[in-house]
């Protein structure tokens, strides 16, 4: 006869009912006792009964072996897990780092930087691409332009500010090293680098990061032309001391090739970022903990090492896991379990945007989803990508200002010199239900960003009349179901509302006539 248990006590929630539905499976079984469930799940009976407890959320590899000794369905209690972890995490108060932490941590506090991208700061942090980093420094010592290509996720960005820049400014004192990302106006950034540079100030080496935002966030093709012009002539001029750097998305080189210029001085001065090594990806998950004092479960690194092995633009993926594994860890050690309550490794981010959205009232819901949607450009022939806006452009009010602030806390978004962007793009291939927005109005999307350049234009031009829409695109614009899932930004309010007025001072002209 088995032992009957001892009642479930505490108020009702996720940890209750989740202990409470374990116990009817297990009376559906025919309440096997727990030394019958001992032996067939391989774990103790002390284990096996405290999964039951409802005190805290039992491990996902206990909760499976639990089920399969009962005879449940282990996906969909896999499924139902991951559920309660989520509400958890929603309840759960916000993530403090710690900046006591013993050992070395980076400049974002924590051994792991999540999505974030390594900076200059963060180098005693950055391990498992030396070689790359050296094969990136042989390069630009031979050519005087070098492209960084690799796919979104590939760790671009990391390198540059924390592999190369460290590198390059530890070599040779004399040597100005600057960083810049293009943003809507690239040949405004590149000409104020190249200025603040002095002929007295040695070699100048210009790491232009994200280069493809030339492509996707500059929307005059002047200016674009003007400023890969710049960059060419810059490093290709007689006794040019100048070398530039471009980190490119592999998505993005084919628009690299429509530039005779770009193509003539990177024919031979090309760096491609592929997956790391099983080795180089255990020094990138061991070394940072090992730094801060901490140790990570060998079941742990086998895992994530596993996951992420051969998977290009796996890295966000893997930083996110980490740190949020760190958050759950057990004293001074990384465990599986923890990675598991995290989410797992695809399942971690997914389940902190998840929490976020949680967390948010109906009202800021829908503001959470217009700031998202309004982050991305749409893809034409490659993936969709961020899109860095100015904080003016949105329509920020007290609710839209705790929306982003709390995303920033969670390092869903990057809240940096009047700029909102996503932290990294792995968000849009993460997270379904962002996928979601972008697929269920993928059309009235494409629409408002039409509106959204339009209403740019107009800004820039002085608010030129001649600049504003009229007839037919007037019409689709002022549709309220075109915009209503985005929402209008400023600009774009007082670009319909000029729009509209002047065609009806047109229409009225037409009439006195």
């Amino acid at each position: 006869m088995a032992r009957k248990e001892r009642p479930l006590e505490g108020e009702d929630g996720p940890l209750r009912q989740f202990a409470a539905a374990l116990r009817r499976l297990r009376h559906e079984a025919g309440s096997p006792p727990y030394r019958d469930l001992a032996a067939r799940a391989h774990y103790s009976v002390a284990t096996l009964s405290g999964a039951a407890s409802g005190r805290r959320l039992p491990s996902l590899d206990v909760t499976l072996s639990y089920v399969r000794a009962c005879g449940g369905d282990a996906h969909e209690w896999e499924r139902r897990w991951h559920a309660v972890a989520v509400r958890l995490s929603a309840q759960a108060p916000e993530p403090e780092e710690d900046p006591g932490e013993a050992g070395e941590t980076g400049a974002h506090g924590t051994p792991y930087v999540g999505l974030a991208a390594f900076r200059a700061e963060d180098a005693g942090l950055f391990f498992g691409r030396e070689r790359l980093v050296e094969d990136l420094l042989a390069t630009l010592a031979r050519q005087r332009v070098v492209a960084l290509v690799g796919a979104s996720g590939a760790g671009k960005s990391s390198l540059l500010h924390a592999g190369l820049l460290p590198r390059l400014e530890a070599r040779d004192a004399h040597r100005a090293v600057r960083v810049l990302t293009p943003g809507p106006h690239p040949l405004g950034r590149v000409r104020q680098a190249l200025a603040a540079h002095r002929a007295d100030d040695g070699e100048l080496v210009l790491i232009v990061d994200q280069f493809e935002e030339v492509f996707t966030v500059c929307a005059d093709p002047d200016e674009r032309d003007g400023c890969i012009t710049a960059l060419v002539e810059a490093a290709r001029q007689p006794g040019s001391r100048c070398r530039v750097v471009l980190g490119v998305r592999a998505d993005f080189y084919a628009h690299c090739t429509r530039y005779p210029a770009l193509v003539e001085v990177l024919r031979d001065a090309q760096v491609l970022v592929g997956p790391m090594s099983a080795a180089e990806l255990r020094r990138a998950v061991v070394e940072p903990a090992r730094r801060a004092g901490l140790t990570v479960e060998g079941a742990l690194q086998a895992t994530l090492v596993a996951h992420a092995h051969g998977q290009v633009g796996a890295l966000p993926l893997l930083s996110h896991a980490l740190l949020e594994t760190w958050r759950r860890r057990r004293g001074a050690a990384l465990t599986l379990d923890g990675f598991h309550a995290a989410g797992g490794f695809e399942g971690a981010l997914a389940q902190s945007a998840e929490t976020l959205y949680a967390s948010l009232s109906v009202r800021r819901q829908r503001l959470a989803q217009q700031v998202f949607v309004h982050l991305i450009a749409l893809g034409e022939g490659t993936e969709d990508t961020k899109r860095p806006v100015a904080r003016d452009e949105l329509d920020e009010d007290a609710d839209t200002t705790a929306v982003l602030a709390r995303a920033a806390r969670l390092r869903l978004l990057t809240l940096d010199d009047g700029r909102v962007e996503l932290t990294h793009e792995a968000l849009i291939r993460a997270w379904p239900r962002l996928r979601g927005w972008l697929t269920d109005d993928r059309e009235r999307l494409r629409l408002h960003r039409r509106l959204t350049d339009a209403a740019r234009a107009w800004e820039a031009l002085g608010r030129d009349p001649g600049a504003l829409y009229r007839g037919t695109r007037l019409e689709l614009a002022r549709d309220p179901a075109a915009t209503r899932p985005i929402g209008l930004t400023p600009v774009e309010r007082a670009f319909l509302e000029a729009s509209t007025a002047a065609e009806a001072a047109a229409g009225s002209a037409a009439r006195r006539r």
